[in-house]
C-alpha cells in the first residue's frame, strides 16, 4: 500500500494513463509465454520472494490497488492457508488471503480445465496501437478479448441502476453514480444478440439485474425481448422491495413473461443481518408461491457482520424448500481503498464460509461436501459426446466458486456426497465419454449407464423417496435447461461464488471468467465481472456514462425525483402480520421489539463502491 492514498484527482489522472504505461513496459506476445515473460521480467525487477515457511504454489499477475499496473504475484501456501504477496514499484508490497485453506484449494485445483475459449472474440488486437501488437494485453482490452478462455456462462444486463435502497455498501444505485443508466429497448436487443453470436457456444443464460429492475417501467417488454432474443434461461436480480412483496401478480407476471427464477437479496434471517429487505422477504417468497417461481436467496458474506448467521441461512432456505431452490453464498469483495487491518477484518472466503456451515450445521455439511464449478464440465463433455457439437460449459477457475447438493430427510440435511461416491462416478462419466467419442453406440452406451449408475449410491443412506439414479440418467438423456431444473426441485443447491477485488485480483482467474456483463458499447459489449467492477474507470462507469443521461434531466423528461422513489417501510405494520412470523418462526423471537436496526458502520474510505455480490469500502 502506498504511505499516502492517493487523492481522486490524482487517482483519476494515473488511471487514465495506466495503459499506455503497460503496453510500453511489458511484452505484447498473446500466448502462454507472454505471462511467464512478464512475471519473470518483473520479478527480476521487483526481487519478489517467498519467505521461511511458505511453498510456491503458482506465479500470476495482479493489479495493484492504488495504480492497476499489472504486477507479479506469488501464490503460497503457509500453515495450510493459501496467501498472495504482490509488489508494485511504485506502491510496494500487498498481501492478502488467496484462500483460506490448503487442503480444499489442492481439491479444487484437481478439477481445473482449459475452456475453448471464443472463435469470435471482439478484442484480438491493441486499439490503440494494433501494428505493434500481436494481441490484447489483460485486463487492458477486456471485450471479450482472445485471450479468453471460456464463453458467458451467465450474462449480467444491467437495465437501470435505479434503486428504491441506498444500501451502505453498494455503488449501484443512481445517486451515487450521479446519473440514470438505462439502455433502450433497441439496445437490450442488440446486446443480447452479441451473447448469442458468441462462438463456438453461444451464451444462454441471463441475468436482470440493476439498480433495482423492478423500477423500470418497461421491465416486462424487456424480459420478453429477452426471451425472444432466444435465451433459455432468465434471472431476475432484486431486492422485491418495490413490487414483489406486496404485488403477488407482479410475480405472475415475470413468470409468464419469461423469469426461470428469481435472484432475491438476503444476507439474514435477523433485521440486524438482512437489514436492506428483512421484514419484506415474506411477502416476497408468498408471491413466488402464488406464481410458483423459483427462488435462489443470494447474500454478501461478511466478516464479523453476518458470518456467525450462515447456517442459519442455509436452515432458512431448507424451511421454505418448497419454492427456494438454492442458497448462493458470495464471499464480499473489497472493491474500493482500505488499510490491511481493514481487511483482516472483513475479509472472508470461500473455505471460511465452509467452514463456519460445518460448524452451524452440527457437523451435517462438511467440508467434503464442496466440489469446485468446473468439476461440471465432466457431465457437460459427455452430454456433447452424446449429442454432438460444443455445449453450454461452466469451464471456470476452480477458485472463483464451489457448489453442492443438499436433500431433506425429515429434519436432517443430507449432501449429495453422504450417499454417492463422487469420484468414482466422475471417473465412471470420463470413461463413458471416451467410449462416445472413440465410436461406441450411444444407445449402447446408454444402456449400459442405467445398469451401473446405482452402483455409485448407497440405498441405505439415500433419503427416502428420492430415486437420484433415475434422475441423473433423465439429466444425461434430455441434458436441457428443463432436465436439469426438475432435479433442483428436488434438492437445494448450496453455492459459493467468491468475485475478485483489487487486492486478490489473479489474471488467471480472469481469464477464465464466465459470468460477463453485456454493454451498448460497440467495440467492447461484452465484459468479465471482475474487471468490469474492479476496475470501474475504464468500464462500467465510463460505458454506462457514456449511454446515460442526467439526473435532472431524467427528472424533467419522467416528472419523477429521483429521492421520491426511495422506499420507506412501516416496520410495525408489517411486524405485525401473521406471515412475517410464520416465515421466520425459529429464527426471529416472537416478542422481540419491532424497532428498525442499527445501521451497518461504514468502512472508513475515500471512495465507496461495492457490486452486487461485493462490499466496498
Amino acid at each position: 500500500m502506498a504511505p499516502e492514498a492517493l487523492t481522486a484527482s490524482v487517482r483519476e489522472e494515473k488511471i487514465q494513463d495506466i495503459t499506455q504505461e503497460i503496453m510500453q513496459e511489458i511484452r505484447k506476445e498473446a500466448n502462454q509465454e507472454f505471462r511467464k515473460e512478464i512475471i519473470q521480467e518483473l520479478k527480476q525487477e521487483l526481487k519478489l520472494e517467498l519467505r521461511e515457511g511458505e511453498e510456491l504454489l503458482f506465479k500470476s499477475a495482479s493489479l495493484c490497488p492504488e495504480c492497476f499496473r499489472l504486477i507479479p504475484m506469488l501464490v503460497f501456501d503457509k500453515d495450510n492457508r493459501v496467501l498472495l504477496r504482490k509488489l508494485c514499484k511504485e506502491h510496494g508490497i500487498v498481501e492478502d488471503v488467496y484462500w483460506a485453506n490448503t487442503e480444499l484449494f489442492k481439491k479444487a485445483k484437481k478439477y481445473e480445465v482449459k475452456g475453448r475459449g471464443l472463435a469470435n472474440p471482439a478484442v484480438t488486437v491493441h486499439l490503440d496501437n494494433p501494428e505493434e501488437s500481436s494481441g490484447p494485453i489483460c485486463p487492458t482490452d477486456c471485450g471479450l478479448c482472445s485471450l479468453h478462455e471460456t464463453h458467458s456462462g451467465l450474462t449480467n444486463l444491467v437495465i437501470t441502476n435505479r434503486c428504491d435502497l441506498t444500501c451502505w455498501y453498494c455503488f449501484f444505485y443512481a445517486e451515487a453514480a450521479g446519473y440514470i443508466y438505462e439502455p433502450t429497448m433497441q439496445q437490450i436487443e442488440w446486446m443480447v444478440a452479441q451473447v448469442k453470436g458468441e462462438k463456438p457456444i453461444a451464451g444462454n443464460s441471463f441475468q436482470i439485474t440493476g439498480g433495482n429492475p423492478e423500477l423500470r417501467e418497461e421491465v416486462l417488454d424487456i424480459v420478453r425481448a429477452v426471451k425472444r432474443g432466444g435465451i433459455d434461461h432468465i434471472q431476475f436480480n432484486t431486492n422485491g422491495t418495490y413490487r414483489l412483496y406486496k404485488e403477488p401478480e407482479f410475480a405472475v407476471q415475470l413468470k409468464e413473461a419469461g423469469v426461470s427464477n428469481l435472484y432475491l437479496s438476503f444476507d439474514g434471517t435477523t433485521p440486524r443481518t438482512n437489514p436492506k429487505n428483512h421484514w419484506e422477504i415474506p411477502g416476497i417468497l408468498d408471491s413466488c408461491r402464488t406464481a410458483n417461481l423459483g427462488v435462489v436467496l443470494v447474500l454478501t458474506m461478511i466478516n464479523t457482520v453476518n458470518d456467525h448467521d450462515a447456517g442459519n441461512i442455509l436452515k432458512f432456505g431448507f424451511k421454505h424448500n418448497d419454492i427456494v431452490r438454492a442458497v448462493n453464498y458470495q464471499p464480499v469483495s473489497l472493491v474500493g481503498r482500505m488499510p490491511q487491518s481493514e481487511r483482516e477484518k472483513f475479509r472472508i472466503t470461500i473455505p471460511d464460509v465452509i467452514q463456519r456451515l460445518e460448524e452451524q450445521t452440527d457437523g451435517q455439511v462438511t467440508k467434503d461436501a464442496w466440489y469446485p464449478v468446473p468439476c461440471t464440465v465432466i457431465l457437460s463433455n459427455f452430454i456433447e459426446a452424446l449429442k454432438g457439437g460444443p455445449k453450454y460449459e461452466l469451464s471456470i477457475n476452480p477458485a472463483c466458486g464451489m457448489g453442492t447438493y443438499i436433500f431433506k430427510d425429515g429434519d436432517k440435511m443430507v449432501p449429495i456426497t453422504d450417499f454417492v461416491d463422487i469420484e468414482g462416478l466422475f471417473e465412471y462419466i470420463k470413461e463413458k465419454t471416451q467410449e462416445l467419442r472413440d465410436g461406441k453406440n450411444k444407445y449402447w452406451v446408454l444402456g449400459k449407464m442405467g445398469l451401473k449408475l446405482n452402483s455409485f449410491i448407497d440405498k441405505k443412506k439415500q433419503p427416502k423417496h428420492l430415486d437420484l439414479g433415475k434422475m441423473l440418467l433423465d439429466v444425461f438423456l434430455k441434458g436441457n435447461y428443463k432436465a436439469v431444473g426438475k432435479f433442483h426441485q428436488n434438492a437445494l443447491f448450496v453455492g459459493m461464488m467468491h468475485f475478485q477485488d483489487p487486492y486478490n485480483w489473479d489474471i488467471q482467474r480472469i481469464k477464465k471468467c464466465d459470468i460477463h456483463y453485456v454493454t451498448p458499447d460497440k467495440e467492447r459489449p461484452i465484459i468479465p465481472f471482475c474487471t468490469f467492477n474492479v476496475i470501474p474507470e475504464w468500464y462500467r462507469d465510463k460505458i454506462q456514462k457514456e449511454h446515460s443521461v442526467s439526473i435532472p434531466e431524467w427528472e424533467a423528461k419522467t416528472g419523477k425525483t429521483l429521492k421520491g422513489g426511495y422506499y420507506k417501510r412501516k416496520i410495525k405494520e408489517l411486524e405485525a402480520m401473521p406471515l412475517y412470523w410464520q416465515t421466520y418462526e425459529g429464527f426471529v423471537q416472537p416478542k422481540a421489539p419491532a424497532q428498525t436496526a442499527a445501521p451497518l458502520a461504514v468502512v472508513n474510505s475515500t471512495e465507496n463502491s461495492c457490486g452486487p455480490t461485493g462490499c466496498a469500502s
